[in-house]
C-alpha cells in the first residue's frame, strides 16, 4: 500500500515538473487536429503556423498561473495544544531517566617501539 502511495506521490510531482514538456508532447502527437480545431491562421497557410499559435497561447497561459501561484502555501492554522499539554504533564509523573552508556571494547593492533624503529634521520659522514 505504501509502496503504491510513494508512485502516485512521485508521478504527482513529475506530471507538475514536467508540464510544460507534457503539452508539447500532447502538441506533437495531435497536431493536425488542433491544427483544425485549434489554429487561428487557418486563413494564411504561408505562416505554416500547424496550430503553434495554439500551443504558445496554453504555454503563456500556464506561465501566467505559475506566476500568480504563491510560492509557498500559506496556511494560517491556529492550533491550541499547549493548554492540553499543560493538564496532561501535569497528571503525568516524572521519574529521572538513567542512561547507561557502554564504553566499547577496543583492540588495539598497533604497538610501536622507538627501540626497534627503522626510520630514523639520515646520518652523514663527512
Amino acid at each position: 500500500m505504501t509502496r503504491w502511495f510513494a508512485v502516485f506521490l512521485t508521478a504527482l510531482v513529475l506530471l507538475q515538473t514536467f508540464s510544460q514538456e507534457l503539452r508539447v508532447v500532447d502538441y506533437q502527437l495531435h497536431k493536425e487536429r488542433i491544427t483544425e480545431l485549434f489554429c487561428v491562421n487557418k486563413a494564411r497557410p504561408q505562416l505554416h503556423c500547424n496550430g503553434k499559435c495554439h500551443l504558445a497561447k496554453q504555454l503563456r497561459k500556464a506561465a501566467d498561473e505559475e506566476s500568480k501561484a504563491p510560492n509557498g502555501a500559506k496556511v494560517k492554522l491556529k492550533f491550541e495544544a499547549l493548554p492540553l499539554l499543560r493538564v496532561y504533564a501535569a497528571q503525568q509523573a516524572f521519574y529521572p531517566v538513567v542512561v547507561q552508556q557502554f564504553a566499547p571494547l577496543r583492540v588495539v593492533h598497533y604497538t610501536f617501539s622507538p627501540e626497534h624503529g627503522i626510520f630514523h634521520p639520515p646520518s652523514f659522514w663527512a
